[in-house]
């Protein structure tokens, strides 16, 4: 994290659907072994942000730089070889229920390389090991509950040991408590392997318990309105939008009659 050099560029990014524009000129940096946290209100466009910078879907307007690289200026083979270099962990979790926990990890690495079966279900076995799910190789996802399937999720997505691992809502349906056991797993992982992590989430007890740094969009502004870290902002932000949100206040709305 004390590196000047940015892992994730992001300049004048703009995002339209039709005549419909969901982001304007959104700029940030991500800086190597940062958890990195996007938060805000429903419908302010998180998801659609990590969609944008990972690739998966193309903005109207501006530049994405990944490691130095500009993603617009690559083909789809060049596109895929750096996609290689990330992890993504999506809400659902999208564990294929007809192949078990050990059969989804090892996925990226029957397709992605050439290692013969004893190493990766070595590798399998150690990713499983990492988010605490040792010994469940040969369980199917219907056999996991939400959390555990979740942190199934997180081990596929490290399964290459990418630099970088994106998380859309990580604790989405979960229970308080396991939602907490993820917090702690997600501290883990980043202080031990330095990944970087990108992760998109509303839940302010998440937002507290892992962040180093967040920024804030906003439905209206259709951008960022916030930056820095979580704490700092709950305390000292002039923008009642930024204290609403990370105080669970409510502003009233002043109607006419």
């Amino acid at each position: 994290m004390n590196s000047t050099e940015p892992v994730i560029k992001v300049e004048g990014l703009t995002v339209r659907y039709g005549s419909d524009t969901v982001l304007q000129d959104v700029g940030f940096e991500v800086q190597p072994g940062e958890i990195f946290v996007i938060v805000g209100g429903s419908g302010c466009g998180k998801s659609t942000l990590l969609k944008h910078v990972i690739g998966i879907e193309t903005p109207a307007k501006g530049s994405i730089w990944i490691n130095g690289t500009d993603t617009s200026a690559l083909d789809d083979v060049e596109l895929r070889t750096l996609r290689m270099g990330i992890g993504m962990l999506f809400q659902s979790s999208a564990l294929f229920g007809s192949m078990t926990i050990g059969e989804n990890v090892a996925l990226p690495l029957t397709e992605f390389t050439d290692l013969p079966m004893k190493d990766i279900e070595s590798i399998t076995r150690m990713k499983l090991g990492m988010v605490e799910l040792a010994g469940y190789d040969n369980h199917y996802p219907s056999e996991l509950s939400g959390g555990m399937k979740k942190r199934a999720g997180i081990a596929r997505a490290m399964a290459l040991d990418p630099a970088m691992l994106f998380l859309d809502e990580p604790s989405a349906g979960l229970d308080p408590v396991t939602s907490a056991e993820l917090d702690v797993l997600i501290k883990k992982l980043n202080e031990g392997t330095g990944t970087t992590m990108i992760i998109v989430t509303h839940e302010l007890e998440t937002i507290f318990n892992i962040s180093h740094r967040i920024i804030m969009l906003d439905r209206n502004a259709k951008g960022i309105i916030a930056e820095g870290d979580p704490r700092i902002l709950r305390r000292d932000s002039d923008d009642p939008r930024v204290t609403d949100f990370f105080n669970r206040r409510v502003t009233e709305k002043k109607t006419k009659g």
